[in-house]
This record gives structure tokens, C-alpha cells and sequence, in this order.
């Protein structure tokens, strides 16, 4: 029997080195058959890097694959992600796109260190990405966990959440806001590429009216119900948001990795979801 046929499950979110994850892609795919996953998404931050590698990895282990991307945008004041399947990854139009929230991204990674540095804290972002312990890839995307990082390494903060709440977190003395464009452009980036825009994680955010705000204002197809930072309570509520805006349920664990022996967000299969969510996906992207 066809293995993929076997493995049922579905997890829609991780990341990869491509972004601030800590496992090549085709490590994440890896980890992924060995839980007994059938489908595992590589979503990245504002890059589709890591994907060729993750899908030569999903033909190597007869694995599903899905191309995707996680798209950083604002509204109300609050960072929102978009969750982006069945993109067209080699999309030049939109390569060019996410290649320019991530020099706007760039351009805030230098203020935060020059805000650390302020606070008397030598830090460069050659450092930074020395802390990689590797070379910088193509189109590969730098964020603040890389900075906490390279914090906790050179003893200005304990672990990455002491380096986050100290230094890098909204709020925080080191904090700088970014530009990002608003949910309903990133769903239309997304749908011109070919794919099926998700709002991610609506708990994160801490505001159920803006949640539905943002819904009923960008054309998302889907909503992610569960996820690894969200508690029974949240699935009730969103489970119950997807059937009042008719969207598709899906899951992931927003896995990064492990940092500092902590896994964050949780770990490959800890969110899941039938693999005939996938058949929905497709479908909506067949009627975009």
C-alpha cells in the first residue's frame, strides 16, 4: 500500500533555516515520516527557500510536501501572519514581493542593533549571523530569534524568551517596530501566486474583534484552528469562527526547532489535521 495512504495526518506549519527555523528543510521532512505524518507544510517567513529542498525530500520518502509561506503583516497595530499554501514558489513576481519585506526586515534587524548598542551592548549583526554557524543561504530570512540568540551566547540574557522580553519583544528597551502591509494584500499576493491564503494563529493575537475584522476584510479560504499555543478553549471558539465564515480547519505546530534544548513552538505532529484537508485546499485554489 501506498504509503501516504497509510499516514493520515497533516501538520500545515513549520520552519526551516530558510527562516528562523533551526532544521534544513529536508530535516523537518525527515522528522515528519518518522512521527508517521502524511503531509507536512514548509512555511517560512516572507521566503519559499526552504521548499525545493523540502519537496526532493517529500519524492525521496513518498511524503506529501506543501509549498508554502508565512507572511508577516499589521492590522489594528497587531503583527498578523498569512499562511499561504500551493503558492507558486518560482513566481518572480512574487519572489520580488517577499524579497521586499524581507529588506524591510533587514533594515529593522540594524535599528535593533543599534538600539542594543545604545544600551551599552556590543552586538553586530555579523555576529549575528557568525551565531549561524553556517553560510547565509540565497533569500534566506535573518528575524529576532537570531538576535536573542546571539544575546543569550554572549550572556545578555538567560534563554531566548529572558532575551525577548528584556530586549527584542513589543515593548521591550530594544523593540523597533516594522512597515508590513496590511493581511488583504498579503491574500492577494498570495492568490496571484496560485495559492490558498489561512489566517495563522488568531489566538496569538489576543483580540477576537480584530480577528474578525481581518476576516471579513482580506478573502482568507482558511483559519488555523489548532496550533501548539493554543488551548482547548481557543479550538472551541475558532472552530466555531470557521463554520460562521465558511472557512477550511487546519493545524500546525509552528515548529521551529529546538533552541537552547526548548522546542519552539511545538513539536513536527503535535497539530494535525486529516489529509483531505489538503483536497480542500486544492479545491479553493482551483475556484481563486
Amino acid at each position: 500500500m501506498d504509503q501516504t495512504t497509510e499516514r493520515m495526518g497533516c501538520d500545515l506549519h513549520s520552519h526551516t533555516q530558510a527562516s528562523d527555523g533551526m532544521n534544513r528543510p529536508s530535516e523537518n521532512v525527515q522528522l515528519a515520516f518518522e512521527r508517521g505524518l502524511g503531509a507536512l507544510a514548509i512555511t517560512d517567513h516572507d521566503t519559499v527557500a526552504g521548499v525545493e529542498e523540502a519537496l526532493q525530500a517529500g519524492e525521496r520518502l513518498n511524503m506529501v510536501v506543501v509549498p508554502g509561506v508565512e507572511i508577516s503583516t499589521m492590522a489594528g497595530g497587531t503583527d498578523i501572519h498569512v499562511l499561504g499554501y500551493y503558492v507558486d514558489y518560482r513566481d518572480p513576481v512574487f519572489l520580488e514581493r517577499l524579497a521586499e519585506l524581507r529588506r524591510t526586515r533587514e533594515q529593522r534587524n540594524a535599528r535593533i542593533i543599534d538600539k542594543l548598542q545604545e544600551l551599552g551592548i556590543e552586538l553586530t549583526m555579523e555576529e549575528v549571523i557568525k551565531g549561524l554557524g553556517r553560510q547565509l543561504e540565497p533569500d534566506e530570512s535573518i528575524g529576532r530569534p537570531h538576535i536573542a540568540d546571539a544575546l543569550v551566547l554572549k550572556g545578555h540574557a538567560l534563554h531566548l524568551r529572558d532575551a525577548f522580553d528584556r530586549y527584542l519583544a513589543q515593548g521591550a528597551a530594544a523593540y523597533v517596530p516594522q512597515p508590513r502591509i496590511h493581511p488583504k494584500e498579503a491574500c492577494e499576493w498570495i492568490r496571484e501566486a496560485g495559492g490558498v491564503p489561512v489566517l495563522a494563529h488568531p489566538g496569538l493575537y489576543g483580540d477576537d474583534g480584530l480577528v474578525r475584522e481581518v476576516i471579513q476584510a482580506a478573502a482568507f479560504k482558511g483559519i488555523e484552528v489548532y496550533h501548539s499555543d493554543h488551548e482547548a478553549p481557543d479550538e472551541l471558539r475558532y472552530l466555531a469562527m470557521a463554520k460562521e465564515y465558511g472557512l477550511i480547519v487546519t493545524a500546525g505546530s509552528d515548529y521551529h526547532g529546538e533552541r537552547q534544548g526548548q522546542v519552539f513552538h511545538g513539536d513536527i505532529g503535535s497539530r494535525q489535521v486529516p489529509m483531505q484537508v489538503l483536497e480542500q485546499l486544492q479545491q479553493a485554489r482551483a475556484k481563486s
